[in-house]
């Protein structure tokens, strides 16, 4: 093949880039709100009275919202196409958010963020089929990366401004922040964002992408439980990355949510490198398992941290976010792939539902663990998740899509 017909196979359209680039807006201001409450853990802690587990607890009530509903949303992906589920799904955030901004009762404003989580949720699977309908195979790697962006920088958007609002202007303006992005974001969903094309019927008697995966083969089973043990050490770093920098590091708020805030937009930028060396090497698990592998020994990394000279804890901060965020573009791709046009929007609510499940569970159980034995050994009992992910990454790709 020469370069010039290369270019040619690979072009993409600018349509393609601009439904990109409002799928990524999208899916970051409903991370903007789910990631919200994690980030007034230290106000609620040291100022309100909450213990790290009842903070923690909390501050899972938006994932586990998602995890209710996110192979509900995949499947009216999967029926009635994109727009309108990302759309409704950000009006519905919005009306949550905005209920939040108006109780100071914990036990409403657990409700509030549960619902929230329960919209937000839209977004997650249907901008996955977003990146999968427009886009080729050979640059949806690169695709994925740039659209799983949309979680860290969520986050970065969070730890940046969430912090200084609660503690200068109190916790519903900081909700109130994402009162304005979901809605602006479902205004333009409504308006702009276009259903990718379907892809044309095969004249098969019975077309493969119509086949149950989960029946036919155990790949997508696998993937989902090795995305959910590589959650905890992300959410474990996004969760209590703040509060491990301000109580055991010593830091100030505002650089400590700077740090969480460059941490994550790395890690963000790290998602798209790896999602171009899975187009280049041709394969999403094998980049998969090293991130897997990575993951652990990051993770053990930070577990020795509080003993290290200062500054050396910001700097495996930085490197651990960075590494326990790179695989989620990775494993987006290769459900989509494996699951064939008519089953992307369940399959990629299923991989959000089990990642979710876990992500739930991480404020209240690595809470407790801090409490009972401390952030080192915490964070060493943590790598252990993606230790036991590795051997279950499949040895090889498997691709339906068209």
């Amino acid at each position: 093949m020469t370069q010039a017909s290369r270019l040619e196979k690979t072009a993409v359209s600018p349509k393609a880039w601009t439904m990109l680039g409002i799928g990524v807006a999208a899916q970051s201001a409903g991370t903007v709100f789910v990631s919200t409450p994690a980030f007034l853990i230290p106000l609620l802690h040291s100022e309100h009275g909450l213990s790290l587990t009842q903070a923690g607890t909390l501050a899972a009530a938006p994932t586990f919202g998602m995890v209710l509903t996110l192979v509900a949303w995949g499947a009216m992906a999967d029926r009635f196409g994109e727009k309108w589920v990302i759309s409704i799904g950000l009006a519905l955030t919005t009306i949550a958010a905005l209920a939040a901004t108006t109780t100071d009762n914990y036990a409403l404003l657990g409700i509030a963020f549960l619902l929230g989580g329960m919209a937000a949720a839209s977004t997650n699977a249907a901008s996955g089929r977003v990146v999968v309908g427009w886009f080729p195979k050979d640059r949806r790697g690169l695709a994925m990366g740039i659209r799983q962006m949309s979680q860290p920088l969520g986050v970065t958007i969070a730890s940046l401004t969430i912090p200084t609002l609660a503690a200068n202007v109190g916790i519903g303006s900081a909700v109130g922040l994402s009162v304005a992005l979901n809605g602006v974001l479902a205004l333009i969903c409504a308006v702009a964002l276009v259903n990718p094309p379907r892809p044309a019927a095969r004249s098969t008697d019975i077309p493969v992408e119509t086949i149950n995966p989960y029946g036919s083969n155990w790949f997508l089973w696998r993937i989902h439980v090795v995305s959910a043990l590589l959650v905890f050490p992300q959410f474990t770093l996004s969760t209590f990355g703040l509060v491990w920098l301000i109580s055991e590091q010593g830091w100030d708020a505002a650089p400590a949510g700077l740090l969480i805030g460059i941490s994550q937009f790395v890690g963000a930028l790290g998602r798209i490198v790896v999602g171009i060396w899975s187009d280049r090497a041709g394969s999403r698990v094998g980049p998969l398992r090293l991130v897997a592998v990575s993951a652990s020994a990051v993770m053990l990394a930070m577990a020795a941290a509080g003993a290290a000279p200062w500054g050396v804890p910001a700097l495996i901060l930085l490197l651990a976010t960075t590494v326990s965020v790179a695989d989620n573009g990775l494993a987006f791709t290769s459900v989509a792939e494996a699951a064939g046009p008519k089953w992307q929007g369940k399959a990629l609510g299923a991989q959000n539902t089990g990642q979710f499940i876990a992500a739930s569970a991480v404020g209240p159980v690595v809470g407790a663990l801090i409490g009972a034995v401390g952030y080192p050994l915490a964070f060493a009992i943590v790598a252990a998740f993606p230790a036991a992910a590795i051997p279950l990454v499949p040895s090889r790709d498997r691709d339906i899509s068209v």
